[in-house]
Parts: C-alpha cells; sequence; structure tokens
C-alpha cells in the first residue's frame, strides 16, 4: 500500500451485507490519553465499487477512522476489515492520500513517483519506469512528467499524490480532504478523477467537510458528528426521509403564503420576496394555478429537493461547510 501523507448513536440508513462490503467496521472506538473519545463505537459499511462520502465537520473523528482503517492507529475497541482479507494481504491492494502530498519540490513529477515506487519492497524493479508513466497517464499528467513539482498547480500536486497511490493494481483508494484548499479548477480536476477511477472498478473512499462536493461525487455517503455515524446509506436514500419543498419568487410573499396555506401545504415560510413550504402530494402545476387564480404575481417557481445538508441539519440540527 501507498500512503502519502503531510510532512512535518445508531446510524439512520441501512449498511449492506458485510461480504459486499470493501470497509466494514463494528463497534470501532478510538480513545486517546485523557479520556477524549475521538470515534465511538463505528459501524460502517462501503460497497464494493462505489465512491462513498465520508462526512462530518473538521473533528468528527473522519481522519482517525482513516488512520485506524490503514493500520497507522489503534483501535481502543471494535474490530474492522478491509476487501474482507487479513491486514497483510490487504494493504498492498490499497491506496490512500491522508492529509494532503509531499513531494520534493525540486524533483519532477516523474522522479518523485520513482521514488515512491522504489520504497515498496513488492514492487518489481525491471517494471518500475512503465509503473510511473502508467500512473502519471492516469491522472492526466503525462505532459507534466518533466516539470518540476514546485511548479505544479495545486489540483495538479494533489493529481500526482493520487498516481503515488496509483502506482500498483488498487482495489480501494481512500482520499482524506482530496479538495481541500484547491481553486474550483482543481476541484473539478480532482472529481472528475475520481469519477474515471471508479469507472475503472476501484472503490473510492472520500473523507471531507464539503457537503456539495461530495453531492456531485459519490454514489453512497456516511455522516460524522462528534465521533459518532449518524446517518450512512445511498446518496438518494440518505435524503428519501425529507420532503421536498416548494420555492415561489413574487413581490406579494404575504398572498403566496396564505394561498400556500390555503391548499394545505405544511410548513409555510414566508421572506420579503420568496416563500417555500413542503410539496407534499400536490403537484406544482396545481401550485402555481392557484397563486395565479388568486391574483398572485409569480416570477419563479421550482421544486428543491433536499440536499445533504438538509440530511445533516435534520439529523443533528447543525450545519457545516457546503462549499468551503
Amino acid at each position: 500500500m501507498t500512503v502519502v501523507t503531510q510532512e512535518a448513536g445508531a446510524p439512520f440508513g441501512a449498511a449492506p451485507p458485510s461480504g459486499d462490503a470493501a470497509i466494514r467496521t463494528r463497534g470501532l472506538t478510538k480513545r486517546f490519553r485523557g479520556g477524549q473519545v475521538a470515534v465511538d463505537t463505528l459501524d460502517l459499511s462501503v460497497p464494493r465499487g462505489s465512491v462513498f462520502g465520508f462526512l462530518g465537520p473538521n473533528g468528527s473523528g473522519k481522519t482517525t477512522t482513516i488512520r485506524m482503517l490503514l493500520g497507522l492507529v489503534t483501535p481502543t475497541a471494535g474490530d474492522y476489515s478491509v476487501l474482507g482479507l487479513p491486514q497483510a494481504r490487504a494493504l498492498p491492494k490499497v491506496g490512500a492520500v491522508v492529509e494532503g502530498p509531499a513531494f520534493y519540490p525540486y524533483l519532477s513529477g516523474s522522479a518523485n513517483l520513482a521514488r515512491f515506487d522504489a520504497a515498496d519492497p513488492t514492487a518489481p524493479r525491471g517494471t518500475a519506469a512503465r509503473r510511473v508513466a502508467d500512473a502519471l497517464d492516469r491522472v492526466g499528467l503525462s505532459a507534466a512528467a518533466g516539470k518540476r513539482y514546485r511548479n505544479y498547480s495545486l489540483g495538479m500536486r494533489q493529481r500526482l499524490a493520487i498516481a503515488a497511490a496509483l502506482l500498483g493494481p488498487r482495489e480501494l483508494l481512500v482520499l482524506d480532504e482530496p479538495t481541500n484548499g484547491l481553486d474550483p479548477q482543481g476541484t473539478r480536476e480532482v472529481r472528475a478523477l475520481v469519477k474515471e477511477i471508479a469507472a475503472e472498478g476501484t472503490t473510492v473512499f472520500v473523507s471531507s467537510h464539503l457537503l456539495a462536493e461530495v453531492e456531485q461525487m459519490c454514489t453512497h455517503a456516511a455522516i460524522m458528528r462528534t465521533g459518532r455515524l449518524v446517518a450512512q446509506g445511498t446518496i438518494a436514500s440518505l435524503s428519501a426521509g425529507l420532503a421536498a419543498r416548494i420555492r415561489v419568487e413574487t413581490p406579494d410573499a404575504a398572498g403566496a403564503a396564505r394561498v400556500l396555506a390555503g391548499l394545505g401545504l405544511p410548513d409555510v415560510r414566508a421572506g420579503e420576496r420568496e416563500v417555500t413550504a413542503e410539496l407534499g402530494g400536490h403537484a406544482p402545476e396545481e401550485v402555481n394555478a392557484a397563486l395565479v387564480g388568486e391574483g398572485v404575481a409569480v416570477r419563479g417557481l421550482a421544486v428543491v429537493r433536499p440536499s445533504l445538508e438538509d440530511v445533516f441539519v435534520g439529523l443533528t440540527g447543525e450545519g457545516f461547510d457546503v462549499d468551503g
């Protein structure tokens, strides 16, 4: 396994059967000296072939969980499995980027990867150059192979870190905050790369505190709060229990609120020029017709589906970074 590191309550949602899981934990707990509990009885299942978002505010236990899964931190209690194999057999099939890339700034991208490859005792020396070239091509950096790392953009640096984690064949790729600190272009580059890697059959486990980013990238997600898992499942299933809302833009917010309430729509909320309510079983066109029929001017009408932020707030009463 290549691990790239920086130098210097009961969950909502059904977990898949452990036999289908790339990662499985049961009661996984980490308590540090002084009594601080970083991870508290975590039961997690990550389906094979998924892009799995591991969500939570900073300090919620995400990185500690990853370090336990990679054998870098010893759990206090509980157990876990990776790829359904003993740790010694699983780790060569796992690539990981933890807490950001660490490379020699004066060396080229290919030279840095060559040094990572040389540190792997299981990698055959005769095919090192081919592995480096293939890894660079896989992340779209072949044209920058000879460029010094210090001249790479932030997005290129993160892609090089992922290339280092993919120098060998991997069944599981673990990424800790892969878009943290990136500009929009770098974020798009990493997001596209993650989707490409998953399409090739690799399970990708992405830890992040950016809800909107995970919502665009992932097929499944789990939400952590103060060390505990509060939700897990497919992206669609996590929001399935929350009602869609209708949003009406109008200069007559009071009139619109009165019409929506008269239709029986629950949780009507009126702002200065906008009114929202739970849509329930009503059709949007029915609501629009009722507003127009009552003489309420409608500048815009939209159905708003619940987001991951809505799920998190609904489960915990708190919010966190949505888009950085």
